[in-house]
């Protein structure tokens, strides 16, 4: 069945789940301009589970997905999901066939996030409808460790079902070029932190807007406070860069670890090395925070709302797509 048909959208770009980042504006300012929102619910409180579907729905009619992070306790909150009768689900940082079984005998579309083509072919048999291939290029947390160009047609190849291409994307070409290797859709994150419905600190969204295709880095373990053993992406800042100089030791033996930089605006401490998204309302040294960006990040250079973006990709890799024919 095609990705379209599936979903029951028009435009086939996904909002990555970006916790702290992406809440119900976002989403469904994505979802009333064609695309599919996933909105990241993992990690909370059944009720809280609830209250987000409710919130989101209340500005959007369309089809979305909830997103649940494996490696966390997730039962509960898959319950809530198909309680609550959402359209889809998209499972993350694990493959739990039994997790992707318990969705479908509740009614809900699958999207399965993978770092490889073996991984797509154990989501497929388990009945996943759609497969979500991360390359490294992603920013946050990332699965896998082959880049989006080499990871998307082996995928593709794989496996019978609508795959999405993640990692890296973040305008019209290179929408364009993921559908060429074979991808139905593209799933996009950086590009949308600097739309006007993102959740995050006007410091984290300047160094997004100034920041170099290199200005990223990958690291297994520095953001691991509250996550461990989760490699992750983010922009190069002093936490990174004094962890660099002092020979990128292991967690436990980092300069300043435990150190205050801030609070959340509930009040409660960040601290160096946690793996948190700075909010608006944020305080303390941001800059030293876990700032999450892929690669594709120099492609992000205005503020726009979330609808305009999704309608500047969609028709930018239109327009190139139907003249691809002349360029050989």
């Amino acid at each position: 069945m095609h990705l379209l048909d599936i979903l029951q959208v028009t435009k086939p770009i996904f909002s990555a789940p970006m916790a702290g980042a992406a809440g119900p504006e976002l989403v469904a300012a994505v979802c009333n301009a064609g695309g599919y929102g996933v909105i990241p619910l993992w990690g909370r409180p059944k009720d809280q589970v609830h209250r987000g579907i409710d919130a989101l729905r209340a500005l959007t009619d369309r089809n979305f997905a909830v997103n649940l992070n494996l490696s966390f306790p997730y039962q509960e909150q898959l319950d809530a999901c198909i309680a609550e009768g959402v359209h889809g689900v998209s499972l993350f940082w694990g493959m739990e066939p039994s997790a992707i079984a318990r969705a479908k005998a509740g009614g809900l579309k699958v999207l399965a996030s993978v770092g490889n083509a073996k991984e797509a072919k154990t989501a497929a048999k388990a009945g996943a409808d759609v497969i979500v291939a991360q390359g490294w290029e992603a920013g946050g947390h990332v699965w896998g460790q082959v880049s989006t160009m080499a990871l998307i047609p082996s995928v593709v190849d794989a496996v019978d079902i609508p795959v999405v291409a993640a990692g890296g994307i973040a305008d019209g070409r290179g929408m364009a070029a993921a559908m060429m290797l074979g991808a139905s859709g593209v799933w996009i994150g950086t590009r949308l932190l600097a739309s006007s419905e993102a959740t995050i600190h006007e410091v984290y969204r300047d160094r997004i807007l100034l920041a170099s295709e290199a200005d990223t880095q990958w690291a297994h373990d520095l953001y691991d406070v509250g996550w461990p053993d989760a490699p992750h992406r983010a922009l190069s800042n002093t936490t990174s860069r004094g962890w660099l100089e002092a020979g990128g030791s292991a967690p436990g033996l980092r300069p300043n670890e435990d150190e205050q930089i801030g609070a959340r605006p509930n009040g409660d401490p960040v601290v160096r090395y946690q793996s948190y998204t700075p909010l608006p309302e944020t305080s303390g040294d941001v800059e030293a925070m876990s700032l999450w960006s892929g690669q594709g990040v120099s492609l992000v250079r205005e503020m726009m709302p979330a609808a305009d973006i999704v309608e500047e990709i969609y028709h930018d890799a239109r327009r190139l797509l139907q003249r691809g024919v002349s360029a050989l």
